[in-house]
């Protein structure tokens, strides 16, 4: 028979967990990294396009949900079945280094 207080400290450290992971999440999903999204577009973009593909005038990517959709086509065009934060990441070196979107 599990007591009142040890009932309570198993609510209590559930709710902690469950916060704690929730926290975690937000952190990973919002924090992209450039530099890891640069290597992953040097090693995997270049090989069907230079990076005057990001500043021709004639560009078809006009804002950032745009650019990231271009990204995913490419990643599923090549096979690379990335994870959704590597496409971040490329998403995010691209925007920084070339578009700018907001």
């Amino acid at each position: 028979m599990i007591t009142r207080s040890r009932n309570a400290t198993m609510k209590t450290f559930a709710i902690t967990l469950l916060a704690a992971s929730i926290s975690l999440l937000t952190t990973s999903a919002s924090a992209a990294d450039p530099a890891h999204g640069r290597q992953l577009q040097e090693a995997n973009c270049m090989s069907c396009h230079d990076n005057s593909v990001y500043t021709r005038k004639d560009r078809k990517v006009t804002s950032l949900d745009g650019l990231q959709k271009q990204v995913r086509r490419c990643e599923l065009t090549l096979g690379l079945q990335w994870f959704d934060e590597d496409v971040d990441d490329v998403t995010t070196h691209l925007n920084q280094n070339f578009y700018q979107f907001k």
